[in-house]
């Protein structure tokens, strides 16, 4: 008679909560159960999130995985509505939905117009536009001394930024954040999804051909000259796609970033004390505010095109996976056991991977280091007493799982 015990039933899977909030207590509790683990994404469609350090890096630059749509099984076999929230990450043609030599060739034609060169001239507009933003933060604060620094600082300098790189008229901005970030969430319904994206497409679209009868020094306009040359090229869609990708990378990840790392830096005064008394520098806090409070928690979509097995779990071919770039950041197997504290003298930072890693590393992580890094530096050298204006637990959280931040920052700019 065998009297032992059976096995215990195995966790439900996790619901990932359309609603977003902060990350951290929940990847806690599913790294403590392994580095992969099984979700629930809205709508009821069943996928998987891949959370330590060591099987995102594995699975991030795995061959069988990719990144193409066709490879979606429940989409292609016409599961998802054409209204759910994560569908556009899924579909969109461009860089990031691309995989093999479509990707080297759609890589190749952005990296001719988004090279290094290109970034560091942009480094005297960037400190030009940090110091006008940062005379307008105490234009916009309330008597006693109270401004939402994302709203008036971290928000319109990397849209600005972004947005000037493109050749996007400054009438445009507050309309494409408005729908990025509707784009974004994955607490909306299926018509406002739809909306937001024809509104997006509709927008860009008038760039393109204002770009296209009047041709500038912008990355649109370098964009269109490489498709209207013989060979490799963009197509209508994937320079739209490109376009949209570039305009919500570009600017929501470096708000989240910003947002986080003054976030971060107020409730660790020891820490902000350390980097203006040059014990550490402004790049040090970037690097591990990536880390730490990565500002991308979920970011959808991979596909294995077999089933494989990461991290002692199986992911079946097909299945739609999230990059748990927020988990992964702190995970104690790869940062140790106090992982989940912030601490900018930390050695091995550089070490995560919330820019990516693989083939589709951000081509955007050099301007996003330049603008937060002058950001920070030039903010906290002005108003070395900002303090958070509200406790820390009192900030709204973004309506997403897959951005990570606060929808406001109230900052006292002389403590």
């Amino acid at each position: 008679m065998n009297t032992s015990s059976p096995d215990p039933a195995p966790a439900p899977p996790h619901r990932l909560d359309p609603a977003g909030g902060c990350p951290h207590a929940a990847n806690a509790r599913l790294l403590a159960q392994g580095a992969v683990a099984p979700v629930v994404l809205p709508g009821g469609v069943q996928g998987m999130a891949v959370l330590g350090h060591d099987a995102l890096k594995e699975f991030l630059a795995h061959p069988d995985v990719a990144k193409n749509a066709r490879h979606f099984a429940a989409l292609q076999a016409g599961e998802i509505a054409d209204g759910w929230p994560l569908r556009t990450f899924a579909t969109v043609q461009g860089m990031t939905t691309a995989d093999g030599a479509d990707h080297r060739r759609l890589r190749a034609l952005m990296s001719k117009a988004f090279t290094a060169r290109r970034v560091e001239e942009l480094r005297p507009r960037i400190v030009e536009l940090t110091g006008r933003l940062l005379d307008g933060l105490e234009a916009a604060a309330t008597e006693d001394g109270v401004v939402d620094l994302r709203t008036h600082f971290a928000l319109p300098l990397p849209m600005g930024v972004i947005c000037e790189l493109l050749g996007v008229d400054e009438a445009h901005h507050d309309r494409l954040h408005d729908l990025s970030s509707r784009i974004v969430a994955t607490n909306i319904g299926p018509a406002e999804v739809m909306a937001a994206n024809r509104e997006m497409v509709e927008i860009l679209g008038a760039v393109v051909a204002a770009r296209t009868a009047g041709p500038g020094d912008d990355l649109t306009s370098a964009m269109i000259a490489a498709r209207e040359q013989d060979g490799d090229r963009f197509s209508p869609h994937e320079l739209i796609g490109t376009l949209m990708l570039t305009v919500i990378a570009g600017h929501e990840t470096t708000l989240n970033l910003i947002t986080n790392a003054v976030r971060a830096l107020c409730t660790h005064r020891d820490q902000l004390g350390l980097v203006l008394s040059g014990g550490a520098s402004w790049a040090d806090v970037v690097e591990e505010t990536l880390r730490w409070d990565s500002p991308v928690s979920y970011f959808p979509f991979r596909y294995p095109t077999r089933d494989l097995t990461l991290g002692g779990t199986v992911i079946p071919r097909g299945t739609p996976v999230l990059a748990g770039y927020s988990a992964a950041g702190r995970d104690t197997r790869a940062h140790g056991p106090d992982a989940a504290r912030f601490d900018i003298t930390r050695t091995g930072a550089s070490r995560h991977l919330s820019l990516g890693h693989g083939a589709h590393y951000c081509m955007g992580a050099p301007l996003a280091r330049l603008e937060s890094t002058t950001a920070l530096e030039q903010l906290f050298t002005r108003f070395p007493a900002l303090d958070l204006a509200v406790p820390e637990s009192e900030l709204p959280r973004h309506a997403s799982f897959v951005g990570n931040s606060v929808r406001r920052l109230p900052v006292r700019l002389t403590g």
